[in-house]
């Protein structure tokens, strides 16, 4: 099938889904229509907030659907009265499957992992949670399961020592958009054979579930790789945070960035050390946490250095 009668219904929500709608835009595919979330109130204002994937759509004057049900009955209506050879899916919510089995072509998603590991909602950050070298993104055919589906392509990224679910996050996006424009180059064609996913005998396999608050509390007691790991796995979203205790007074103190050095010493766990106005270290179970960017409850991100400039008791200090 020549690509730009290729019909296709593009689905997504936050800024990683916009980069893929772009390439698809700009490849020639005839994109007839782009779901996405409705606009909802979010801030500390409440103001009403529209995805990032509306505004693209906006934008470009693409056919927009917001359906608050995905099996609404006028939704549903919409979307076969539009009759899509192929459904592509980045960052969205599930589909039932009177959706997904809808196109003659298949419904695919863009994975932000190399399936089958880490499925789940959160895959970008659980990569550098883990401590691992490789990541990647895969396209593959949705089925009744949770990423679970027959693998289209897939293709593999280093993450450097240093790297956040930031960076990573954007490496992704520019690996992803091109990778969903080769997989619908590969269904217009009929060339791209589609693979059941395969467990290894040997290899660990990891789930990455949704991220709540609790799970972005520093434990102090942990080694320190592994709470080097948590941050910048978190950062700069949800964020990794701990309790700080400024002269008996708790405030939540996030820490996005940072670097940590092993070292015999015999403090109590989550003593703070403050020398001079750039070093701020804080003791963990087998050296020291070196935190580089933070932000103080009820101020904004800010440096190390301007965060101590900004401390009225620079003793006294603790974490928990």
């Amino acid at each position: 099938m020549i690509k730009n009668k290729l019909k296709i219904i593009y689905m997504g929500t936050p800024e990683f889904a916009v980069a893929p709608l772009d390439e698809i835009v700009k490849s020639g595919f005839n994109v007839v229509g782009v779901v996405t979330t409705p606009d909802k109130p979010a801030g500390r204002g409440q103001k009403i907030a529209e995805s990032a994937v509306k505004k693209y759509a906006v934008k470009h004057q693409l056919n927009l659907l917001q359906p608050r049900k995905m099996k609404d009955p006028v939704f549903v209506n919409q979307l076969k009265e539009l009759n899509p050879d192929v459904i592509v899916v980045v960052a969205f919510r599930l589909l039932p499957k009177e959706i997904w089995s809808m196109p003659k072509l298949g419904t695919f998603n863009l994975h932000a992992s190399l399936l089958p590991q880490y499925r789940g909602a959160s895959p970008i950050n659980f990569a550098i949670i883990n401590g691992d070298k490789e990541s990647g993104v895969t396209t593959f055919f949705i089925d009744d399961k949770i990423d679970t589906g027959e693998i289209l392509l897939q293709e593999k990224t280093q993450i450097k020592d240093n790297e956040d679910a930031g960076t990573l996050h954007d490496k992704l996006q520019e690996i992803g958009k091109n990778l969903v424009v080769k997989t619908l180059e590969g269904i217009s064609t009929g060339k791209l054979k589609p693979q059941k996913q395969i467990y290894e005998e040997g290899i660990e396999y990891k789930y990455a579930p949704k991220i709540f608050k609790e799970d972005c509390l520093i434990q102090w007691n942990e080694p320190l790789e592994k709470v080097y790991n948590l941050i910048r796995g978190l950062s700069p979203y949800p964020v990794a945070f701990t309790n700080l205790i400024i002269n008996d007074h708790s405030k939540i103190l996030k820490i996005y960035k940072g670097h940590y050095k092993l070292e015999k010493h015999i403090l109590p766990i989550g003593t703070v050390i403050v020398e001079g106005n750039k070093t701020f270290k804080i003791a963990a179970n087998n050296g020291f946490y070196f935190p580089s960017e933070v932000q103080l409850e009820g101020k904004k991100r800010m440096s190390i250095s301007d965060f101590i400039n900004g401390l009225t008791q620079k003793h006294n200090l603790f974490v928990k």
